[in-house]
C-alpha cells in the first residue's frame, strides 16, 4: 500500500514538474452570461387597465434590471407592470446586467378602448302596442359580446338572462321593459314601454305621399295610403269634390279626373272600432308641354334633395345640418366629379336640368357612377316632368324600367332609427324583415353613418326594391354581381356603351331613355321629355367588412347634347 501511494505522489510531482517547464495549462469553460425569455412579444391591455410583464431570466445571478420606455426608465424591477389612460402602442425594452454580461428584450404593447357592450335597437316612437294573446320577440342587436351577459326586466322583474326575449302579451295594461348587456368594461342598457291593449284600443296608423299631387291632364295618378296600422276590416272610401267614386279594403285610389285644377280628394277609413279621414288636393295641370323648357345648355343645373340612407361614407368629412347644406355639399362635389352615396336601401338625390330633356328614343341621360365587373351597387333611375311649371319637384315621378323590373318589390319601405353611440343603425321594413347597417369602426368612425340633417329619431324611405345580387364567394370575399342594364352605378354590358373594364374603379357612365319610363302599373308613360331625375339605391344588403350595398353618383348628363 505504502508503495503504491509512493509511486503517485512521484507520479504528480513529475506532472508538475513538467507544468512548470513550458507545459500549457487548462482553462475553464468560461460562465455564460444572462439571457432573457418572453413569453409573448407582444401584449394588449385595455385603457385604464394595468397587465404584469413577467419575463424569465437565466445566468441573472447578481444582476440588475432596467426598463425603458422611449428611451426612459420606468421600472428597476424584475417584472413591470404597466397602464396608460392612453389609448396607443408603446415599446418596452428590458435590459439586465450583471459582471458577466447583459441582455436585452422588447416588448410590444398596445393599449386598446374599452369595449363595452353597445345595443342597438328599432324602438318606435312612444314604445310598442301590442295585441291582446299575442306574442312579439324582441331582438336587439349587440356589439363587443364577448363575455357579454345580458337581462331583461319587466317592471323590475327580471323575466330573461338570454339576448333575445319572447314576449306573451297576456294581459292588457302598460309596461316598462329594461334590456341590460354587461361585460367586464362595462354596461349598456334601454328602456321602453309597452302597451297590451285590446283590438278596439290599437292605434290606427296611415301616411301619404303628400296632402297635394299634380299631374297633367289626359294622365293618371294613383294615390296611395302608405306605413297602414292596425286598420284591421277596414274599407276606405274615396270621394272627388264631394262625389264618392271607390269604395273598397284597398288603400288606393286612381285618379283621372281631366278637367284643369284644384280638385278636393278625401278618404274616409272606417273599421268596427273607429272612423278616421283625411282630405287632399288634387291639381290637374295643363297638358305636356305647356311648360316645356328651352335654351338651357348645363348637363344638370342643381341638387334638390339629398337624403341617403344611413351608410358608412354618411357625415364623413363634411358637416350638413339641414337638407339645404346637404344638398349644396352633394352638388359641389358633383360639380368636381367626386362620388356622392346614397347609402343603404332607398337613400336618394333628385337633380334637375335648366332645359327639358328630350326623348327621341334613344339613351338620353348619362349618370356616372364607379362600377366595375361584380362591384355593381345599383340605383334605380326615376323622372319627373315639370307638369305644374313651378320648378319643383313636386309633381308625378315614373321609373325608368331595368333588366329586373319583373322581379322587383313596388312600394316597398324601410324606416332607419338613429342610434345613440357610434353603433349600427337598425332598420324595419314593410315586409317585417329588419337588420341593421353595421357601423365599420375600423374604416368609417364618424359619430354617426345617420344623416346629421335628419331631425327625427327616425325616417322612412320608399321606393321600388331589386334582388340582392350580393354573395361571399369564399370567406371574406365578397361580390356584388352585375345587373343586365338600366341602373346606374352598375356593370352593365349594354348600357355602358364601352368596352372598358373600369377595373380601377374609377367613373364609369350607365345610359338611359325616357321611352323606358313606366306608369305606377308597368305601362309605358310616353314622356316626351323629362325635367328632373331621382337616383335611388335599389337593393338591401351588405358585404361583410366591406359594408352595405350603395350606388355612388359622380355626375349626370342630358347625353343628347353628347350625341
Amino acid at each position: 500500500m505504502k508503495k503504491f501511494l509512493l509511486n503517485g505522489l512521484v507520479a504528480v510531482f513529475f506532472a508538475l514538474a513538467l507544468a512548470g517547464c513550458g507545459g500549457k495549462p487548462v482553462n475553464p469553460t468560461p460562465k455564460p452570461g444572462p439571457s432573457i425569455t418572453l413569453e409573448s412579444q407582444a401584449v394588449t391591455v385595455k385603457v385604464g387597465k394595468s397587465i404584469t410583464i413577467t419575463p424569465t431570466y437565466s445566468n441573472a445571478d447578481g444582476a440588475s434590471f432596467s426598463w425603458t420606455i422611449e428611451g426612459k426608465v420606468v421600472s428597476t424591477q424584475r417584472n413591470l407592470t404597466f397602464s396608460s389612460n392612453t389609448v396607443g402602442i408603446y415599446y418596452a425594452k428590458i435590459t439586465v446586467t450583471n459582471s458577466i454580461g447583459s441582455a436585452s428584450r422588447e416588448v410590444k404593447i398596445t393599449v386598446a378602448e374599452k369595449l363595452p357592450p353597445v345595443i342597438g335597437f328599432a324602438v318606435p316612437q312612444g314604445g310598442f302596442s301590442i295585441l291582446k294573446d299575442s306574442e312579439y320577440e324582441f331582438s336587439p342587436e349587440v356589439t363587443n359580446t364577448d363575455g357579454t351577459t345580458y337581462s331583461w326586466t319587466i317592471d323590475g322583474k327580471e323575466v330573461s338572462t338570454s339576448k333575445s326575449y319572447k314576449y306573451t302579451a297576456s294581459q292588457t295594461g302598460t309596461h316598462t321593459f329594461k334590456f341590460t348587456a354587461k361585460n367586464e368594461d362595462g354596461q349598456a342598457s334601454i328602456s321602453f314601454t309597452v302597451k297590451v291593449l285590446e283590438e278596439k284600443d290599437m292605434p290606427f296608423k296611415w301616411n301619404f305621399e303628400s296632402d297635394t299631387y299634380n299631374y297633367s291632364t289626359g294622365r293618371s295618378i294613383r294615390i296611395l295610403i302608405r306605413d297602414i296600422e292596425n286598420a284591421f276590416d277596414a274599407t276606405f272610401t274615396w270621394t272627388l269634390d264631394g262625389v264618392k267614386v271607390k269604395e273598397s279594403s284597398e288603400p288606393y285610389y286612381v285618379c283621372d279626373e281631366a278637367i284643369v285644377g284644384s280638385h278636393n280628394l278625401s278618404v274616409t277609413m272606417k273599421n268596427s272600432f273607429r272612423t278616421q279621414s283625411k282630405t287632399l288636393k288634387i291639381n290637374v295641370c295643363p297638358p305636356e308641354g305647356t311648360y316645356k323648357r328651352t335654351g338651357g345648355k348645363a348637363p344638370w343645373n342643381k341638387i334638390y334633395e339629398y337624403l341617403p340612407a344611413p351608410g358608412q361614407f354618411i357625415n364623413e368629412g363634411f358637416t350638413a345640418t339641414t337638407m339645404e347644406e346637404a344638398c349644396a355639399w352633394a352638388q359641389k362635389r358633383m360639380e368636381a366629379k367626386n362620388f356622392v352615396c346614397l347609402g343603404a336601401w332607398g337613400g336618394y338625390l333628385i337633380a334637375g336640368f335648366d332645359h327639358s330633356v328630350e326623348n327621341d328614343g334613344g339613351y338620353n341621360l348619362a349618370i356616372t357612377g364607379n362600377a366595375f365587373h361584380n362591384s355593381s351597387e345599383p340605383g334605380i333611375v326615376w323622372v319627373m316632368q315639370d307638369e305644374n311649371g313651378n320648378g319643383l319637384p313636386d309633381d308625378t315621378w315614373y321609373e325608368l324600367k331595368g333588366s329586373d323590373y319583373a322581379y322587383e318589390t313596388k312600394d316597398y319601405a324601410i324606416t332607419y332609427y338613429k342610434p345613440n353611440a357610434k353603433s349600427s343603425v337598425m332598420w324595419t321594413a314593410s315586409d317585417g324583415k329588419s337588420g341593421s347597417v353595421d357601423y365599420l369602426a375600423a374604416y368609417h368612425s364618424q359619430d354617426y353613418y345617420y344623416p346629421n340633417w335628419v331631425k327625427t329619431s327616425s325616417y322612412t324611405l320608399y321606393g321600388s326594391k331589386l334582388i340582392s345580387k350580393t354573395k361571399e364567394v369564399s370567406k371574406d370575399n365578397w361580390i356584388n354581381q352585375d345587373f343586365g342594364w338600366g341602373y346606374a352605378d352598375n356593370f352593365s354590358e349594354v348600357d355602358r356603351l364601352s368596352s372598358n373594364d373600369n377595373s380601377s374603379g374609377g367613373p364609369s357612365d350607365n345610359h338611359f331613355k325616357i321611352s323606358d319610363a313606366v306608369t305606377w302599373d308597368g305601362k309605358p308613360a310616353n314622356l316626351k321629355y323629362i325635367d328632373f331625375v331621382k337616383i335611388q339605391t335599389a337593393v338591401c344588403d351588405k358585404a361583410g367588412w366591406i359594408g352595405e350595398v350603395s350606388t355612388e353618383i359622380l355626375f349626370i348628363a342630358d347625353y343628347n347634347m353628347a350625341k
